[in-house]
């Protein structure tokens, strides 16, 4: 059964662990990464874009197949199914759809308007059970036509985000999606570490967690992070073992054809993926 967020990342922030959060784009997705938590008896968090709800045929669709995947698999862990950048309408049709957890990034708004929606999005979440992510400070690169510049958010404005009752909050520290560029500066500890001093408890998100060093990643987590998103190197790793597949030829042997025969590399690819994030993070064995 999907639970919301809120309990397990409070949980994380307590131990001084973080839970991945990582981001789902078809069925050998979302097993890989389930199935794998449940080895590891580790909490997960499956992240849902706009762009990967519509390439999946809907969030209704998305909930059914994970719903089916916890069930027939026998997922005991703590699993929440949460939206990712989700627009003000995409959260309510998330809320309508069955996610246990939605992430409203108003970051783009003057800093009012994000406060008024988010102030109402926090009702209708918490209405429902439903934990809320938001964000401040836009997080750089680019994710589904978001474009940011890896910039600091205000420590002050995160106050008044988290002052409004969401869950766990996303503020940028100089971090971004996808890979990182060889000039990045790395994130910015001192914006980190203002912001949990005003914050208090509220566990704290990173985005954009491909790329960011293991010492990076730990002394981060030490500062108040509990949820750290994973995308992009699930999607490095699934392709190159996809393409090695390919190069050797494999499709040309037997039945080497046959989908299940092709995805079972890149779902393998990233089962290890998320083992190594998980044991970074610290999450193994806290379900």
């Amino acid at each position: 059964m999907l639970v919301s967020a809120t309990e397990m990342l409070n949980k994380a922030k307590a131990g001084h662990y973080a839970v991945g959060q990582f981001n789902i784009n078809n069925l050998e997705w979302t097993k890989a990464i389930l199935l794998t938590a449940q080895e590891l008896n580790s909490p997960v968090i499956l992240g849902v874009s706009e762009g990967a709800g519509k390439y999946m045929g809907g969030y209704k669709t998305v909930v059914g197949m994970v719903n089916g995947l916890l069930e027939e698999q026998k997922i005991t862990v703590p699993v929440a199914l949460h939206l990712d950048h989700g627009s003000y309408d995409h959260c309510y049709k998330c809320l309508e759809a069955g996610f246990s957890s939605i992430m409203f990034d108003g970051s783009h708004y003057p800093i009012d308007e994000n406060v008024a929606k988010t102030t109402e999005l926090v009702k209708a979440a918490h209405d429902k059970g439903v934990s809320i992510e938001a964000e401040v400070g836009a997080i750089g690169g680019e994710e589904d036509g978001v474009i940011g510049k890896g910039e600091c958010a205000d420590p002050n404005e995160c106050k008044s985000i988290a002052d409004l009752g969401v869950d766990f909050l996303a503020a940028g520290i100089g971090n971004i999606h996808g890979k990182y560029p060889e000039n990045w500066e790395g994130l910015s500890f001192e914006t980190l570490d203002a912001i949990q001093q005003l914050t208090g408890d509220l566990p704290l998100v990173l985005h954009g967690g491909t790329g960011i060093p293991a010492d990076m990643i730990k002394k981060a987590i030490t500062l108040g992070v509990a949820k750290i998103n994973v995308n992009t190197e699930c999607q490095l790793s699934f392709t190159a073992a996809t393409r090695k597949y390919f190069e050797e030829n494999k499709d040309q042997q037997g039945k080497g054809y046959d989908p299940r025969k092709v995805l079972a590399p890149g779902f393998e690819a990233i089962k290890a993926t998320v083992k190594e994030k998980m044991e970074l993070f610290g999450s193994v064995g806290k379900a």
